[in-house]
C-alpha cells in the first residue's frame, strides 16, 4: 500500500486537476443543485456534462457512468443493475443503503428505503450533468452516502424546441422531446426494446419539468419528475461460461419474471442572496411503487411496495475575510409498505415445499422520521492554504408494524415442515439510530494549476428496514448495528500544458457490515478494508483532438472470517467478491469543421472473484464501443452508435452461488442511428 500511496502522490505532483471548463459552466448553471462544487469538503468529485452525456446517448445509465474512475455499475437484466463506488458490488437486502442518489441534490429515495435499482427513477437521459462524489461523504449528505454519492442535475433553461427519434437494435426505439422558455423548461423521453433474449423487452417513460419563480427577494425552482418502467425480467443463465455458448445465452429461465414500478418528485428549491449569507430552502414530496416478481427465490413469490415521503433541507452559508461556512438542517418523514405473497406451490426439493408455502410471506408498514444537522467549515489558516471540517448529526426513527401473523408461520398459524418457514415476521416493534459523521482535512493551492488534499473522516448508514423486518428462517429480532466506514484520502488535481490530471489514493475500513450468516440470519459483525488508486487524464494535442484515460486500481478484502449464507466461507484476507481490482475506460474524441464528432471509447472490467471463498472467477472483459454525430444544419443533427463493436462475449454480471455458476449475458453487437430537430 505503501507504493501505491507513493506512487499516486508523485504522479499527481507532475501533473494534475481535471473537470474541463465546460463541465463547470454546466455546474454553475445550477450552483445550487450541485455537490461537486463543495468537492473539497466532500473528497474525490467528478461530473460528466451535458456535451458528453448527449454524446453518449445512454440507453443505461451505466454507460455514462463507466467515465468516472472507481464506479461501476453492473448492468442487470434491461434496466436493473447494482452500484459499486470504492467498493464491491453490494448485493445484500439492504446492501444499497451505502450509495446515495440524489437528484438536484435532493435524494430520490426516504432513508431506510432504498432500492438497488433507484438510478432508473432518473431522467439521466436528460440531464445537464451526471456528478459522483467517490468515498463516504455522511457528513455532508447524510447516512446513505457511506461509499459514494451520484447526482443528476435538471436542465432548468432552453429556450428552443428539440425533438430526437433513435432506432436500434433489437427492436430499440427512443424519442425524446425538450421545450423551454425563459421561466419553464420541459424534458420527456420514452423507450422500448425487445431485448437481446427472450421475454426480456421493457418499456420506459420519463419527465422532468422545471418553473421558475420569484417571490419578493426569493427565487424558486419548481421540479417535477415522474418514471415508469414495465419489463419482462430475465434470469440468470447457468453453468461455467454459459454466457459464451450462443444458444443458452440467449435464453431466459425465467419469462414469468416482471418489474413494474413508477416514481413521482415535487421540490422547490427557494434562495435568498443577501450581502453577507446565502440562505435555500427545498421542501419536497415523493411517492414510490412498485411490484416485482421475485423469480430468483423458491416459489417465485410476487412484492409490492410503495413509499410516501416529505422532506425540507435547509441551508445557510456565509463567509469573512478568511473562513468561510455553512449550516444546515433536514428533516423527513416517510410511510412505506411490503408484502410479499407467493401464488403457486413451491417445485423443487421436499425442503423447499415444506419451507415455502402458498400464501402470505410478509405484510408490513413502516413509518420513520428523521432529523439531520451539519455545518461545513473552511478557515483560511495561510495563503491558498485551507482547513477544511464537516460534521453532521443524524437520528432515524422506524415504527414499524406487522399486518400478518407475528412469527415463523403458514397463513393459518401452523407450521412449516423441516423446522420452520424460510421467512420470519418479527413483531410490532420502533428502532432508533442516532449517528454522528465528521470530516477534516486540508487543501493547498499551491498556484491555479495545481492543488493537493489530504481529508480523513468517517461515513455511516443505518440499517434498511429489509434488514431489520423482513426476516428469514428462526431469526424473530434483529439487533443491527449501524455501519461505519473510516477513510483517509490523498488528492492532487493539476494541469500543465494539454494535459489535465486528477489523481486520488485511499485507504478504507468498513466495520459492523451487514451480512446474512449461515443461519440466514442478519447480522452486522463483518469488517472489510480497502484501498486504491485512481487517475483521470485528459490530453489536448490540439484543437481537434481529446484522449482521455480513467482508471483505478483497488484491494478490496474481508477482515473476518465467517460462514455466511448460500454456503459462502469469508476467510480474512480474501477479496471482497465481484470486486474487480482494475477499472478503466479510455477515450478517442475527434470534433472535425465544428460539424461532426467520433469517439471511440474502450472500457475494461478486471477479472475478480465471484464468491467469497475466492475459488470462482469471472476473467473480465474489454469493449470496444464507437459513437458520432453530425450537423447537418442549424437545425438538424444525425447521430449513430455502434456498442460492442468486436462483438465480445461477456457477462454483464456474474456470480456463483449454490454450487452453480450463474451470469446475465452481455448483449451482442448493437447499433443505433438517430435524428434531431431544433426549432429556435
Amino acid at each position: 500500500m505503501k507504493r501505491i500511496l507513493g506512487l499516486g502522490f508523485l504522479t499527481s505532483v507532475l501533473a494534475l486537476p481535471t473537470a474541463g471548463a465546460d463541465e463547470l459552466e454546466e455546474v454553475i448553471v445550477r450552483a445550487e443543485a450541485s455537490v461537486v462544487a463543495s468537492t473539497k469538503t466532500v473528497g474525490s468529485g467528478s461530473t460528466i456534462n451535458a456535451k458528453t452525456l448527449e454524446l453518449v446517448r445512454a440507453n443505461h445509465v451505466h454507460e455514462a457512468l463507466v467515465r468516472i474512475p472507481g464506479v461501476w455499475v453492473s448492468r442487470g437484466s434491461g434496466q436493473e443493475h447494482l452500484t459499486a463506488i470504492r467498493s464491491g458490488v453490494l448485493t445484500g437486502p439492504g446492501a444499497c443503503g451505502g450509495f446515495l442518489f440524489l437528484e438536484d441534490g435532493i435524494p430520490i429515495r426516504p432513508a431506510g428505503f432504498c432500492n438497488v435499482n433507484n438510478l432508473f427513477e432518473i431522467n439521466s437521459e436528460q440531464a445537464s450533468a451526471l456528478e459522483v462524489v467517490r468515498g463516504p461523504a455522511s457528513a455532508r449528505f447524510g447516512g446513505n452516502a457511506l461509499h459514494g454519492v451520484i447526482n443528476s442535475i435538471s436542465f432548468t433553461r432552453n429556450e428552443s424546441t428539440q425533438a430526437a427519434i433513435e432506432v436500434g437494435s433489437y427492436d430499440y426505439l427512443q424519442g425524446r422531446l425538450s421545450a423551454g422558455s425563459d421561466r419553464f423548461q420541459l424534458n420527456a423521453n420514452g423507450s422500448r426494446s425487445n431485448g437481446y433474449r427472450d421475454d426480456t423487452g421493457y418499456d420506459q417513460y420519463k419527465v422532468t419539468s422545471n418553473l421558475s419563480t420569484n417571490a419578493g427577494s426569493w427565487k424558486a425552482i419548481h421540479t417535477l419528475s415522474a418514471s415508469r418502467l414495465n419489463q419482462e425480467t430475465g434470469g440468470y443463465v447457468k453453468g461455467e461460461l454459459a454466457y459464451e455458448d450462443a444458444t443458452i445465452r440467449r435464453t431466459n429461465p425465467n419469462p414469468e419474471a416482471y418489474r413494474d414500478a413508477a416514481s413521482l418528485r415535487i421540490a422547490s428549491h427557494w434562495n435568498l442572496e443577501q450581502s453577507e449569507r446565502e440562505w435555500s430552502v427545498a421542501p419536497y414530496l415523493r411517492r414510490s411503487v412498485m411490484e416485482f416478481r421475485q423469480h430468483f427465490l423458491p416459489g417465485k413469490p410476487l412484492e409490492n411496495n410503495d413509499q410516501t415521503s416529505f422532506g425540507v433541507l435547509a441551508r445557510v452559508k456565509g463567509s469573512s475575510t478568511n473562513i468561510r461556512w455553512m449550516a444546515g438542517a433536514h428533516v423527513e418523514t416517510m410511510r412505506g409498505a411490503l408484502s410479499e405473497q407467493q401464488d403457486q406451490p413451491t417445485t423443487g426439493s421436499a425442503y423447499l415445499v415444506g419451507t415455502r408455502p402458498e400464501g402470505t410471506h410478509y405484510d408490513y408498514e413502516i413509518s420513520s422520521f428523521l432529523m439531520a444537522a451539519f455545518y461545513d467549515l473552511g478557515w483560511e489558516i495561510a495563503e491558498n492554504v485551507e482547513l477544511i471540517h464537516s460534521m453532521r448529526l443524524e437520528r432515524l426513527n422506524y415504527d414499524y408494524d406487522n399486518w400478518h401473523l407475528d412469527g415463523n408461520s403458514r397463513d393459518d398459524g401452523s407450521a412449516c415442515g423441516f423446522g420452520g418457514c424460510l421467512y420470519t415476521r418479527p413483531a410490532d416493534r420502533e428502532d432508533d439510530f442516532t449517528d454522528v459523521a465528521g470530516r477534516i482535512g486540508i487543501r493547498w493551492e499551491a498556484n491555479p494549476r495545481l492543488k493537493l488534499y489530504a481529508l480523513t473522516g468517517i461515513g455511516f448508514r443505518p440499517p434498511q428496514a429489509t434488514e431489520l423486518y423482513r426476516l428469514q428462517s428462526g431469526q424473530t429480532v434483529t439487533s443491527l448495528t449501524t455501519e461505519s466506514l473510516r477513510s483517509l484520502e490523498i488528492g492532487v488535481n493539476a494541469t500543465k500544458g494539454r494535459l489535465d490530471v486528477d489523481v486520488s489514493t485511499y485507504l478504507e475500513r468498513t466495520n459492523n457490515l451487514i451480512f446474512r450468516d449461515a443461519d440466514g440470519y442478519n447480522v452486522s459483525d463483518g469488517k472489510t478494508r480497502s484501498s486504491g488508486i485512481e487517475t483521470d487524464l485528459a490530453f489536448h494535442p490540439n484543437d481537434v483532438h481529446t484522449l482521455a484515460l480513467v482508471a483505478s486500481y483497488a484491494r478490496h478484502r474481508y477482515d473476518f472470517t465467517r460462514n455466511a449464507s448460500r454456503g459462502e466461507t469469508i476467510i480474512s484476507g480474501n477479496d471482497v467478491d465481484t470486486a474487480p481490482r482494475w477499472l478503466a475506460s479510455a477515450h478517442w474524441r475527434a470534433r472535425f469543421a465544428e460539424r461532426a464528432t467520433s469517439e471511440f471509447e474502450l472500457s475494461h472490467i478486471g477479472s475478480h472473484f465471484i464468491n467469497a471463498a475466492n475459488t470462482a472467477k469471472y476473467s473480465g472483459h474489454t469493449l470496444l464501443n464507437w459513437r458520432g454525430n453530425y450537423e447537418l444544419s442549424n437545425t438538424v443533427r444525425l447521430f449513430a452508435r455502434i456498442i460492442n463493436l468486436l462483438d465480445k462475449e461477456y457477462a454483464d454480471r456474474a456470480d456463483y452461488a449454490f454450487g452453480s455458476y450463474r451470469y446475465f449475458p452481455g448483449l451482442p453487437r448493437q447499433f443505433y442511428v438517430g435524428a434531431e430537430v431544433k426549432v429556435n
